[in-house]
């Protein structure tokens, strides 16, 4: 049998050929926020002098009225969309994610989540992809750094259509949320009729020998790597771009049907996706489990495509970690 994705995610076919188109998840973002303003008046958006980078740019320009240049001052921005927040505006603040969180935490914890203000922050140019900018701003800790903050939702959607329909949705829910997205264009996998809703993991690939659970681009790293495994072994891909509250029913049910786990997120690999993942299967359905994401340490100046490679970040990466997850599946008693 051929090679088949999921029919009701919707994907685009070309992801099983070299033909994919590639696109910001930024660009998705900055066109989603203008088009749920349309809708929600309440709607404003706040940047720290990086409109352009963030594409912020595209809301400024359409409602200048709603829009408020912060400067370089994240903390100060957290907390003027607090303030906003409590005044019933939705207030979307942007920057990168390496300062927003980064340098935005407390303001985040206690302005923000502790009095639940309906604040959505941005973190853009997440990931080592950001390439030549280097370590200084890799947002590589941004997961881990707010997931154990209450009432804080948090969005790693896989790519540009994602993205826009994340930022959408995020405009409609009440409460705070965290939303992530990297610097460079990115394949494009799903489609307008891809579902999306927030706290709802889609499974992409229907599998039986291991799950791979993945978030942001690598999502589609995980897809190639099912398909260079099959049909030897038959993974199940999971797109899970809701990192925070987690699918749980979607996680436990893949793996109670595959046995092993493999993880993938471009992020740390400490307290982010893999951790996450890690907590719920302990608690619930122990098995053997892989984690593909940057170990502990800080990332270089590179060309984006160079450092994915060098800190373990493809599909092969993937497809190595499904090898040793099942020969340890192989080891366990029946």
């Amino acid at each position: 049998m051929p090679f088949i994705l999921n029919p009701t995610a919707h994907l685009d076919p070309k992801i099983l050929t070299d033909k994919l188109e590639k696109e910001l998840q930024r660009l998705g973002f900055g066109e989603g926020l203008v088009e749920a303003a349309i809708k929600d008046k309440n709607i404003v958006g706040l940047c720290c002098d990086l409109t352009g980078s963030t594409k912020m740019d595209l809301f400024r320009d359409a409602y200048p009225d709603r829009f408020i240049e912060i400067g370089v001052a994240e903390q100060n921005m957290i907390s003027v969309a607090a303030g906003m927040a409590l005044e019933d505006k939705i207030p979307f603040a942007a920057s990168y994610a390496v300062f927003n969180p980064g340098r935005s935490w407390d303001q985040i914890r206690i302005s923000v989540c502790y009095s639940r203000a309906n604040v959505k922050i941005v973190g853009a140019h997440a990931g080592i992809s950001v390439g030549k900018d280097g370590a200084t701003h890799q947002g590589l800790e941004d997961i881990a750094s707010v997931r154990a903050i209450p009432n804080l939702s948090i969005l790693a959607p896989a790519d540009y259509e994602e993205t826009k329909k994340a930022t959408l949705a995020i405009a409609k829910f009440k409460g705070p949320v965290y939303i992530r997205f990297g610097r460079e264009t990115v394949p494009k996998i799903t489609t307008a009729k891809t579902p999306f809703q927030i706290g709802k993991a889609e499974v992409f690939v229907a599998g039986s020998d291991v799950s791979i659970i993945a978030c942001g681009p690598m999502v589609f790293e995980a897809i190639k790597a099912s398909q260079n495994l099959y049909p030897k072994i038959k993974a199940e891909v999971i797109n899970c771009h809701t990192i925070k509250p987690l699918d749980i029913e979607t996680i436990i049910e893949s793996v109670k049907k595959t046995g092993a786990v493999v993880t993938a997120e471009e992020a740390q690999i400490t307290g982010g996706l893999g951790g996450a993942i890690a907590e719920i299967l302990a608690e619930n359905y122990p098995c053997p489990m892989e984690r593909i994401g940057v170990r502990d340490t800080f990332g270089e100046s590179g060309a984006p495509d160079e450092l994915m490679d060098k800190y373990c970040l493809r599909a092969k990466h993937i497809e190595k970690a499904v090898r040793q997850v099942l020969s340890r599946k192989r080891l366990l008693p029946e």
